[in-house]
């Protein structure tokens, strides 16, 4: 086990309110005082959200080195014509 693997382990509790105790070491490491809380069924996934969303995605949508939009553009014409075609094969 690494010490990642031991952090991500620390217990937690949950009050009668509802709240949620995050260990201090896990809310230093984020550097964050707002979560998501991801309900999976079996599991419930917290995730940390950063104070400024936008500025935290920014650049996330980069294109590729060299990419223009021009072939961006070209490239979903081109995805479009074969979803056409699909759809027409099949009927």
């Amino acid at each position: 086990m690494n010490v990642a693997t031991l952090i991500a382990r620390l217990p937690g509790r949950i009050t009668r309110g509802g709240q949620i105790s995050i260990p201090a070491a896990v809310r230093h490491r984020w550097a964050t005082d707002r979560i998501l809380l991801e309900d999976r069924g079996a599991a419930v996934v917290i995730r940390p959200v950063p104070p400024d969303p936008i500025r935290a995605a920014r650049g996330c949508m980069r294109p590729a080195e060299g990419m223009t939009s021009d072939a961006m553009r070209a490239g979903a014409r081109a995805e479009d014509q074969r979803i056409d075609a699909a759809r027409a094969n099949r009927r």
